[in-house]
């Protein structure tokens, strides 16, 4: 049982040390957006989808073909538009003429990391051909069920909602977003180091001429999980993550409240924060620095809330500050 425990143990740190690399690996072509890069991070390790917003310029697509490059994983990207169809992204039925058969053709959701950019830019129908990808990873076409390959997340970008032509994602596929993460625009001195980058010839399009090399892989993203699933939670902190969905339901400021998916996500990104920090066990620290990004797109404001200019994360703020913290 040592040898287990110490083996165990052993895959454990190699496999933090693997994604740590990853880190610093994406910071050879981002520069001042660490949190969404561990919020990926954090998604691939809660097996969850991820959800970016931004102004465009902000670098959300490199983000995650930089992510995808250092993981050694097979990447594929979808531009949404609003003539897209739903068998451009899952698949469709091919006739060939020389058998006179139709044979399935994959779409590009068969891969481990589907690049969904500025999702928020086609209609609520061809969004909705991913929920199943997203929920059950597979593809069902013509009553056959097609797995997808493993590890398989959706990394969707969009632009706020106030911009023009986009459409709002339905709240049954936000809720299948594990993370929603807001990119910002970059500080002063962030901008001026990406500007001297590209000054002295970096090229997006060239993520290899960055020096951007794969240092994880699949198997290390395996073995995370594995080490993530034994993080410890204790039922004092168990109760907290319910106590902080349950005053989302009752805020006079929201009119639909956190699902009790939302309080899971809550509680495996926190374990996946934890872990990645170096714990075996969650603190309720961990559980306030994912409640935001975990629970923002899970609620809907009231109409009045709104006309008063109430930000969805000013509450969230306040409830995190007004729920007891277990000691």
């Amino acid at each position: 049982m040592q040898e287990v425990a110490d083996h165990a143990c052993t895959d454990s740190e190699s496999a933090r040390a693997a994604l740590l690399r990853v880190r610093t690996e994406v910071g050879k072509s981002i520069v001042g957006q660490d949190p969404a890069v561990t919020g990926l991070l954090i998604g691939l390790l809660a097996d969850g989808h991820v959800l970016l917003e931004g102004v465009p310029g902000v670098a959300k697509t490199l983000l995650v073909r930089t992510l995808a490059t250092a993981l050694d994983l097979d990447t594929r990207r979808v531009q949404f538009t609003p003539d897209l169809m739903p068998g451009d992204i899952t698949g469709s039925l091919v006739y060939e003429a020389r058998t006179s058969e139709f044979s399935f053709r994959e779409g590009p959701v068969f891969t481990n990391i589907l690049l969904a950019d500025e999702i928020n830019r086609t209609p609520p129908k061809t969004q909705a051909a991913l929920l199943e990808a997203m929920e059950e990873r597979q593809v069902s076409v013509d009553g056959i069920s097609r797995p997808l390959p493993a590890p398989f997340i959706v990394a969707a970008t969009q632009n706020p909602v106030e911009y023009e032509g986009t459409y709002p994602l339905p709240e049954a596929q936000l809720d299948r977003f594990l993370l929603k993460l807001t990119l910002p625009l970059p500080e002063r001195d962030d901008e001026i180091e990406v500007i001297r980058r590209h000054s002295v010839g970096f090229d997006p399009r060239d993520l290899h001429g960055a020096g951007v090399r794969a240092v994880a892989d699949a198997s290390d993203i395996g073995r995370a999980r594995a080490a993530v699933a034994r993080v410890s939670v204790a039922p004092e902190v168990l109760a907290y993550i319910v106590d902080l969905v349950r005053a989302t339901r009752v805020s006079p400021s929201f009119q639909l409240g956190v699902s009790p998916r939302g309080a899971t996500a809550l509680l495996n990104t926190a374990r996946a924060w934890a872990w990645l920090s170096g714990r075996s066990f969650v603190t309720p620290d961990d559980v306030k620095a994912l409640t935001l990004p975990a629970l923002r797109h899970r609620v809907a404001l009231r109409p009045e809330a709104q006309m008063d200019g109430v930000d969805v994360d000013d509450v969230l703020g306040t409830i995190l500050s007004t729920v007891a913290v277990p000691r």
